[in-house]
C-alpha cells in the first residue's frame, strides 16, 4: 500500500537509440540498482512488430518480468491518426486501435494504458467495454500546460489542449459508472521555472543576450507583452510559441493542492523531470530545481494514494545537439531521481 516507485523505460531512450541498452537491460537496471519493481513503456518503442506482436515477444516479455518479479504498471499508447495515406482516422477507427492496445497491454500484464491528453473523450468511451473485459484501466494524461482545475491562470497557454479535460474525464466516469477510466497526472504540470538545460540549449541556438532579455522581461510581463517587446528589440528573431513557452515558465499550470481532489481517479503518475542536481549542502541528495515534487507528494501521502510514480526523464533532448561527448547520463539521472523519490515518499 502507499506510493510506489517505477520507471518509464522511455527515460532510457537515448541509451536505447545508441544500442547500449535494450528493454531487458532496462528492467535489470530498475531491479538491481533502483531496488523497485514498477515498469512503464511506450508501446512503439519496446514492442517488436507493434501493433501485432508475435507470440515469441509476449513470451519473452512475460518471462523477463517474472524472472525479476517486476510489475507492469502502465503502457503508454499513441493514436497516430495520420498513419494511412488516403485519410485521417475517424474516432471509430481510433477506438478500434485503442481496443487493440488494451488487448496487448493485458497480454503483457499491464494494469493501465495511458492515452495522450488530446485523445477525444468519445474515443475513450467507445473503448470502455474492452477495458472492462480485459481489466485494464484507461488513463488520460494531464500534461503541461493543462491545469487540474479549469480557470487557473496559466503563464503558458495552448490553443489546442482543453483546460476542462480533467472534468470531462470525471464526468465520463460518473456517467458510465466505470472503474476502468481515470487520469495520469504528469509532474510537468508542477514545473514552475525553465530548466537550466533548456536555457543552455536555446542560448546555443539563438542570441544568448536575446534569451537573457526574454528571461528578464518574463519576470514582470505576460507572454503577449514579452512577444511585443521581443519583436521590437529583436525583429525576425525566429522564436516560435513553443520555444517561448519553455523559456517563460514562471508558475506551474496546476496548483499542487488540487491533486487532492483527483486522487480517486489516478491510475498512475508520470514523474517528469529534466535535470537532477545535488541539493546545496546535502551531498548525495538530489532535486530538479524546476519542478515541485515535495508538495504534491505530501498531498498524495495525506490522501492515501496507492499507486506508482514512474520516472520519466526528458532532459536528454536538450543536450543531443551538443555532440556525443556532451550527452547526459540517463541511467545516473534516473538513479538520482529515485534517491529523491525514496526520500520524499519515505521509503
Amino acid at each position: 500500500m502507499g506510493i510506489k516507485r517505477g520507471v518509464s523505460l522511455y527515460s532510457y531512450q537515448q541509451t536505447q537509440f545508441f544500442g547500449k541498452m535494450n528493454w531487458k537491460d532496462m528492467i535489470r537496471e530498475v531491479h538491481d540498482n533502483l531496488k523497485t519493481d514498477g515498469i512503464e513503456i511506450i508501446d512503439e518503442a519496446i514492442i517488436r512488430d507493434y501493433p501485432f506482436p508475435s507470440e515469441q515477444f509476449y513470451f519473452d516479455w512475460n518471462n523477463e518480468m517474472a524472472r525479476y518479479g517486476m510489475k507492469a504498471v502502465t503502457m503508454d499508447v499513441y493514436l497516430d491518426v495520420h498513419q494511412f495515406r488516403d485519410h485521417v482516422m475517424t474516432h471509430g477507427e481510433a477506438a478500434e486501435r485503442l481496443k487493440n492496445d488494451i488487448k496487448i497491454a493485458a497480454r503483457m500484464g499491464f494494469e493501465n494504458v495511458r492515452c495522450l491528453c488530446l485523445v477525444p473523450t468519445e474515443v475513450i468511451e467507445m473503448a470502455i467495454p474492452t477495458a472492462e473485459k480485459y481489466n485494464v484501466r484507461i488513463g488520460k494524461e494531464i500534461h503541461f500546460p493543462l491545469p487540474i482545475k479549469p480557470g487557473q491562470k496559466q503563464s503558458v497557454k495552448d490553443p489546442i489542449m482543453d483546460p476542462r479535460m480533467v472534468d470531462q474525464i470525471i464526468e465520463l466516469v460518473e456517467k458510465t459508472g466505470t472503474k476502468h477510466v481515470g487520469l495520469v497526472p504528469d509532474f510537468g504540470i508542477f514545473q514552475h521555472s525553465p530548466t537550466d538545460l533548456a536555457i543552455d540549449y536555446f542560448k546555443r541556438h539563438y542570441n544568448p543576450e536575446m534569451v537573457d532579455f526574454i528571461l528578464e522581461q518574463g519576470e514582470e510581463s505576460n507572454t503577449d507583452e514579452v512577444i511585443r517587446l521581443l519583436d521590437g528589440k529583436y525583429p525576425g528573431h525566429g522564436l516560435n510559441a513553443m520555444t517561448l513557452g519553455a523559456i517563460l515558465i514562471k508558475e506551474s499550470c496546476a496548483k499542487p493542492e488540487d491533486i487532492k481532489d483527483i486522487v480517486p481517479y489516478i491510475v498512475s503518475i508520470h514523474g517528469k523531470f529534466y535535470h537532477m542536481t545535488e541539493v546545496a549542502g546535502k551531498p548525495g541528495q538530489y532535486e530538479d530545481k524546476a519542478i515541485d515534487y515535495a508538495t504534491p507528494i505530501k498531498y498524495l501521502k495525506e490522501c492515501g494514494f496507492d499507486g506508482y510514480i514512474n520516472s520519466e526523464f526528458e532532459g536528454q533532448r536538450y543536450c543531443q545537439d551538443a555532440g556525443e561527448d556532451k550527452l547526459i547520463d540517463e541511467v545516473e539521472q534516473v538513479r538520482r531521481h529515485h534517491e529523491m523519490l525514496s526520500r520524499l515518499i519515505g521509503k
